[in-house]
């Protein structure tokens, strides 16, 4: 038997932070993963999490690791297989230090991922995003951060992580030409301009912002760095309140995602090109973006036009 412990260790120590540099939001999400699998497989084996074995997680365990993941856990199957592609990796790492365990590797990465539904992005219209924009109170200090953090969400697209992670050596509000340096996933960097009212927005936050000795540019009541999950309390807070000003929004799950992708279809019906879509989000691969082409009915009824005959398209009959 083959202990499971130092191999863990070692997988995220050494492989992951030092041999493959991953993220630290690829980190904690691998963590998660192996919280919920080992926390299981030592029920199920009636031991605990340290005494496990490497052999205990055969791939029958790890089919019903993800089954219990869908049916007692109320997971998606986007969650699965999020689950799913951590302990792959787990596995592509053992096969190099556990030659015995081959056999063993092969069958557990060849479960398959579970299809998964495609659905239409959740956006906000015009008349939602000037509500949740107006929401927050600018004549506080409070205020003036929650203008600040929903002005870059609509209008630079950020990933709440991107945001939240925005430093002020980032930020250039002075001069002709207002900008944020962003950086994204994979450690990928893009610089983007800022809006005027964005602009005004963030100068405003920063006056207030005082001194803490953080370098990220926005910090919650104690002076330390807004975290993502404080951001969405934000989100809810001025959503909530945004509602009396503009019914609709009582209809819809608004998440900082939501932000991003309407951004997105604004940026989408401006300028009709799916790859500066893509270049303004950071995305690395269109797949990513065209996501959106199937939520504007715009594109498709351009897309469509332009296959029927001339004396078809509209304004013709």
């Amino acid at each position: 038997m083959t202990p499971l412990a130092p191999l863990v260790t070692t997988f995220f120590r050494q492989h992951l932070t030092v041999e493959k540099g991953v993220s630290p939001h690829t980190l904690a999400s691998y963590s998660y993963t192996f919280k919920f699998l080992c926390g299981y497989v030592s029920h199920r084996r009636g031991t605990s999490p340290s005494e496990l074995a490497l052999e205990d997680l055969d791939a029958p365990m790890i089919r019903d690791f993800l089954a219990h993941l869908e049916e007692d856990s109320a997971n998606t199957p986007r969650t699965r297989n999020l689950r799913l592609t951590a302990i792959r990796s787990f596995m592509k790492y053992v096969e190099y230090e556990v030659p015995s365990a081959l056999e063993q590797v092969r069958r557990v990465r060849a479960i398959s991922s579970k299809r998964t539904e495609e659905r239409l992005i959740n956006h906000l219209t015009r008349e939602e995003t000037h509500a949740l924009l107006d929401a927050p109170d600018p004549t506080t200090r409070h205020g003036r951060r929650g203008q600040a953090l929903l002005y870059l969400a609509v209008a630079a697209g950020l990933r709440v992580s991107e945001l939240v992670g925005l430093r002020l050596d980032d930020v250039v509000v002075d001069g002709a030409y207002p900008s944020l340096l962003i950086r994204g996933k994979g450690r990928r960097q893009r610089r983007l301009p800022l809006w005027k009212e964005a602009t005004r927005a963030l100068r405003a936050w920063l006056a207030v912002r005082g001194a803490p000795p953080v370098p990220e540019v926005f910090v919650n009541r104690r002076g330390e760095a807004l975290t993502c999950s404080g951001f969405t309390y934000l989100l809810t807070k001025y959503v909530q309140r945004a509602r009396g000003a503009c019914p609709t929004l009582a209809q819809k799950r608004v998440s900082p995602h939501v932000l991003r992708h309407t951004c997105a279809m604004n940026s989408l019906q401006a300028t009709r090109d799916i790859r500066k879509v893509a270049l303004w989000l950071g995305d690395t691969s269109l797949k990513s973006t065209e996501i959106y082409l199937r939520a504007d009915p715009t594109e498709k009824l351009q897309t469509v036009e332009a296959a029927l005959p001339p004396d078809l398209r509209r304004g013709t009959f």
